[in-house]
């Protein structure tokens, strides 16, 4: 085996991506402390062709330097938005038929490998590293979806959260299924 050159990925220039068909999927950080799992929520969406980001509360915005070091450029590529409120994000979200899913522990959660996603619009709320998604957040989302876990710790780094759920959704999505076939 050989490892691929850059030249040799075929990979969208910025100008084409911003042309190019998007997942029907808004991400949305809740309060996120680290500009460094910013960056690579980032990095992760323009991954997986996601549509947006809506960035709420204290979830710092590009451009910026920190954001930019895991971004690697994505915070230029992926449509982006703020929200003082995470609640007006949502409102914003559900105006537009979107679905809205927390990706939380919690009551009545339903674990990601038994998540049926849909070809509507929908989006996943990510929560702050400590407190997680804020009740109030919670009780806007129409279902919960909870990634397994079976060690000692509680929780995972919401970039590695974010990661699971949008590559979950990317690969189950009628969307990602026609591209494959088109391709």
């Amino acid at each position: 085996m050989r490892k691929l050159k850059i030249t040799e990925l075929k990979r969208l220039a910025p100008e084409d991506f911003k042309k190019t068909e998007k997942l029907p999927l808004v991400v949305v950080l809740d309060n996120v402390r680290s500009l460094h799992n910013v960056g690579s929520v980032f990095r992760t969406a323009d991954a997986f062709l996601i549509e947006a980001i809506y960035l709420c509360g204290i979830t710092a915005t590009p451009p910026n330097v920190e954001i930019h070091k895991t971004a690697l450029g994505a915070e230029n590529t992926v449509e982006w938005r703020y929200f003082e409120n995470t609640v007006d994000a949502i409102q914003n979200l559900k105006e537009k038929y979107y679905s809205v899913f927390a990706v939380e522990q919690a009551e009545e959660s339903i674990s990601i490998d038994k998540f049926k996603i849909s070809d509507n619009p929908c989006a996943v709320v990510f929560g702050n590293e400590v407190k997680g998604i804020d009740q109030k957040v919670m009780d806007q989302c129409d279902a919960c979806i909870e990634i397994p876990q079976f060690g000692t710790k509680h929780s995972l780094n919401v970039s590695v959260a974010a990661g699971i759920v949008l590559w979950e959704i990317f690969k189950a999505h009628p969307f990602q299924q026609a591209r494959q076939y088109a391709q």
